[in-house]
């Protein structure tokens, strides 16, 4: 469980005030051709099989580009009737700050913390590989192959488009792939993605300032000894600029969320979802059996207006995901409904949840680390990371 724990958040916190340094976003009144192209290829639902899905179907502004695509059940749904993703939507927001995945690891300590990649494990180091993953899923938006999106593009009218500003003719199936790729990752990195225009932000440039219950909220949310959430959603408010808070260190933890019963089952698929072990690489040992059932710390920017939360989708109510965490420990069948504890995690990997950092550390029966009123100043304070535009 993470060891080495404070040289590696400081580790992180260094990395990520030289990405917000060097990426900071300056903003521009016209997009660059290449963005406006790569917003267009967003919202375009001519891109799945069958057609009527976009990226934006999931990833929806109204939910601070997170979103279930109208399913009920906790994850996305796919393309196709009675297909959905395995794991629930992650916000699109402030994609640029995202690090290569990456180890950390200190001298005397035993194994290395994990950090950084895009999707809940990791999997991919760039927005233009994350493209193709969705557009190829049987579950999400279908394709048969490149062949099949190029085939949709030149349908769609993007010819003209890929030639002018990409360079690409679609009748290269692989490049058309990667010219989307492309495109995307432009649009997804622009300035539009990174807006900065929370409460929060306000506040830390000096120009708002948060009421008695939010302000309360943020300091439980600091406190090492009672919510202790800046652990791993890192902030830092004694600075001006947002970019050095953007609410998680990219690392990967096990917090054994409760099982989504409400999610439906893939016919052959596995049983469990190992999280960061699953994800395949021959660079780095990600696929070691240590890392089962950790997943990678979400940001905290717009998590008021998301319709569902964890890996798997479990909750659909942000009060919920901070009393999970306040009462795991000490109230834990109140949360799996299995009555097994850890009921989502194998049990040959259940060792390797955290108890060890607050508030899990405690034992059951225990007074919680939160009562109910500091759990609500939480959610408040959480409520002024919400950009502008996306409240609900």
């Amino acid at each position: 469980m993470r060891q080495a724990r404070l040289s590696a958040l400081a580790a992180a916190a260094a990395v990520l005030a030289t990405v917000a340094a060097s990426a900071a976003p300056a903003r521009a009144d016209v997009e660059t051709p290449i963005v406006a192209l790569g917003r267009r290829l967003f919202f375009e639902k001519a891109l799945s099989e069958p057609a009527g899905t976009s990226c934006a179907s999931c990833h929806d502004p109204r939910h601070g580009f997170a979103g279930v695509n109208g399913s009920k059940n906790g994850v996305a749904r796919g393309s196709r009737p009675g297909h959905f993703a395995r794991r629930s939507t992650p916000s699109v927001l402030y994609l640029k700050f995202v690090p290569r995945f990456h180890y950390y690891q200190e001298e005397d300590a035993p194994v290395p913390s994990a950090f950084g990649g895009f999707f809940w494990d990791g999997r991919a180091d760039s927005i233009a590989a994350l493209v193709r993953q969705p557009l190829t899923n049987p579950d999400e938006m279908n394709n048969r192959d490149a062949r099949a999106i190029a085939a949709k593009l030149r349908a769609a009218g993007y010819a003209t488009d890929f030639e002018q500003t990409l360079h690409t003719p679609l009748s290269d199936a692989a490049r058309a792939v990667a010219g989307l790729g492309q495109a995307l990752e432009a649009f997804l990195t622009s300035p539009t993605m990174a807006p900065f225009s929370s409460k929060y932000d306000a506040y830390i440039r000096g120009h708002a300032v948060l009421t008695p219950i939010e302000a309360r909220g943020l300091t439980l949310f600091k406190d090492p000894d009672k919510g202790n959430c800046a652990s791993c959603h890192l902030l830092t408010v004694t600075s001006p600029t947002p970019e050095r808070s953007m609410f998680t260190d990219y690392g990967f933890d096990a917090v054994a969320a409760p099982k989504n019963h409400k999610r439906p089952v893939t016919p052959g698929a596995p049983p469990f979802d190992l999280g960061l072990c699953e994800r395949t690489d021959t660079q780095v040992p990600s696929h070691d059996e240590k890392w089962c059932a950790s997943f990678r710390t979400p940001s905290l920017r717009n998590v008021a207006v998301r319709p569902t939360y964890m890996h798997n989708g479990v909750f659909d109510n942000l009060r919920d995901v901070v009393a999970f965490y306040a009462t795991r420990a000490v109230d834990p069948m109140r949360w799996y409904r299995s009555k097994v504890k850890f009921e989502d995690v194998p049990t040959k990997f259940r060792g390797q949840v955290n108890i060890n950092s607050i508030p899990y550390n405690r034992r059951q029966g225990d007074t919680a680390a939160l009562d109910d009123r500091d759990i609500d100043a939480i959610v408040a304070f959480l409520g002024t990371l919400t950009d502008e535009g996306f409240s609900r």
